[in-house]
């Protein structure tokens, strides 16, 4: 256990910042300080009180990324209470189950969120207030919580006669082992799990962010990624308001053009962002920029390659604000080509590890001593890991892992808890993955996703995916075992793809009649393309086209076991 606590942590920080600002919403220019955050605060303490709401029950939370969701988030785990964050993309119907499921007796909600939530439902709840303004939406008995709200200025005075001081920012002493989170996973192989994470789980990344200085006072950060999921919520919002950062606000994960946009007027400090940007970044904007007629020859040319990518670097770098210390990238795998080219341009980025089980952070490493494949080494003096492998170094196992940043359990779950925990507490994350020689972690897949050859070998789908998804006109894969052959099942992004197909036809009148003999030759040269980079026991025997978009997690992550039949 920890001796820091992360409500000092924020009673400290509010009183030393105070002057500093703290949140701004970047599209309703909205911002408040540090001590007008502790006054809106002090301000939901009051109403806390007067619901009834005592230490330990549940405050369900949904909207988008702005600065009263950072607030009531802050406001519940200061008071004693437990945040229940919900994904902005999770369906009406995992709402509500999330909602009762996790006791909430209050709901926060962004108006058009409220909308598709039906009270009939939600029976436990109390009351419900907009994150718009806090006003009350809805009271399962009578209006004394509206009234209050109404009058929330007089009862503030009355609270604080000479006025709300720095003095006043004292919150309640609250344990390290306090469960402070239910975050329900969205997870790619069923429906999603409460995982209850307490302030040590939180304490340990913050001072992780704090201690080394991805975050510092005075810093910037512009936070895109969902508030609602760990990695966001860590690193955008939670270490950075231990430190004094002035964090900017976006919503939901804005398009290319909106982020970069955003970068460029706040010119952030450290960004984290997700894979799926950069590979976006990539591949509209940097591949076809190098395939261009002139870059193209220039990159054969020793030297002139290198000035090349010096500039691309330069040009990525500037897009991105300009001044940040380093781009975190995690959440999900970075693809392997994407990966490679960053590395070799010099681009300041590093690749994490984590899981919502871990609040989430479990590997990093500068950028300045990152590898292409690797996501760094385990945090020294927070966390500890092992691979349950006869050789960590050359046969992958699964990863295990305990120490400051573990979760609780699975709330309601005692049996899944169980299963999930060794009998000497290392918690099994299901991840499959090694050591290299300098201890650094490398993830190769997950167990329910491993395929077992004919001959017995493993064979990583993850690994196959990254090599389709390189390939053109490829928007996602995934590869499944289907009665003893290896199918990949790929979605096209058709609209390039016909466009390639008429411009060929266009070119030699007689070119192939009809689209879907373009396709078959694409889905045969896409198989070969695969097979000569993979291993004899990997190899694929059949491409099947899928025609609409995967099925995703809130998380954006296929949802497996639904094509895994």
């Amino acid at each position: 256990m920890l001796k820091e606590n992360l409500i000092e942590l924020y009673q400290k920080s509010f009183r030393e910042n105070k002057e500093l600002p703290a949140l701004s919403d970047y599209f309703k220019k909205e911002s408040f300080s540090y001590f007008e955050m502790a006054k809106e605060i002090a301000k939901l303490h009051l109403l806390f009180e007067e619901a009834g709401l005592q230490r330990g029950d549940k405050v369900a939370l949904i909207g988008r990324n702005n600065p009263r969701w950072c607030i009531v988030y802050i406001a519940t785990i200061t008071y004693g209470a437990v945040i229940v964050p919900i994904l902005q993309d999770f369906s009406p119907n995992d709402v509500h189950h999330i909602i009762n499921h996790s006791d909430s007796v209050l709901l926060f909600a962004g108006d058009i969120y409220w909308d598709t939530i039906e009270t009939d439902n939600i029976e436990q709840v109390r009351a419900a207030f907009s994150l718009t303004d806090f006003h009350c939406l809805y009271e399962r008995h009578g209006d004394s919580l509206a009234r209050f709200q109404r009058e929330i200025g007089k009862r503030y005075r009355c609270r604080y006669p000479r006025g709300f001081t720095s003095k006043e920012i004292a919150y309640p002493k609250i344990d390290n082992d306090s469960v402070a989170v239910i975050s329900y996973t969205s997870g790619t192989t069923g429906f999603s799990k409460g995982v209850m994470l307490t302030i040590n789980n939180l304490t340990g990344n913050v001072l992780f962010g704090v201690q080394s200085k991805l975050h510092f006072k005075g810093s910037r950060i512009v936070s895109f990624l969902p508030l609602a999921h760990a990695f966001g919520c860590a690193f955008d919002f939670l270490a950075a308001l231990a430190a004094g950062t002035h964090i900017t606000l976006l919503g939901k994960i804005p398009s290319p053009k909106i982020l970069i946009e955003a970068m460029g007027e706040v010119k952030p400090h450290l960004i984290c962002i997700v894979p799926l940007i950069l590979e976006k970044i990539y591949r509209k904007q940097i591949k076809p920029s190098l395939e261009k007629g002139v870059v193209k020859l220039a990159m054969r040319v020793p030297l002139l390659d290198t000035q090349v990518y010096a500039s691309v670097c330069n040009r990525l770098t500037e897009s991105f604000g300009g001044e940040f210390t380093q781009v975190i990238a995690g959440g999900a795998p970075l693809n392997s080509e994407v990966e490679e080219f960053l590395h070799k341009i010099k681009f300041r980025f590093t690749v994490g590890y984590g899981l919502t089980e871990c609040a989430p952070l479990i590997s990093y490493t500068y950028y300045k001593d990152f590898i292409p494949t690797s996501c760094g080494r385990v945090l020294d003096g927070l966390m500890e890991a092992k691979i349950d492998s006869p050789d960590p170094q050359r046969i992958p196992g699964e990863i295990c892992v305990r120490g400051e940043h573990v979760m609780k359990g699975y709330y309601k779950r005692p049996e899944l808890t169980a299963e999930t925990f060794t009998e000497d507490g290392w918690f099994k994350t299901g991840d499959l993955g090694s050591f290299d020689k300098k201890n650094r972690l490398a993830i190769r897949g997950r167990i329910k996703t491993m395929i077992l050859g004919a001959s017995g070998e493993n064979i990583y789908p993850e690994e196959i995916e990254s090599i389709i998804n390189n390939f053109r006109f490829v928007n996602e894969s995934l590869v499944v075992e289907n009665s003893g052959k290896l199918v990949a099942m790929v979605h096209f992004n058709m609209e390039e793809l016909e466009k390639q197909y008429q411009k060929l036809k266009d070119q030699a009148g007689n070119y192939k009649e009809k689209i879907n003999d373009y396709i078959e030759e694409q889905k045969q040269e896409l198989r070969d393309y695969v097979n000569a980079r993979v291993n004899n026991f990997s190899k694929l025997q059949l491409v099947l086209v899928q025609h609409e978009p995967f099925e995703k997690t809130p998380t954006h992550k296929i949802k497996r076991f639904l094509y895994c039949k």
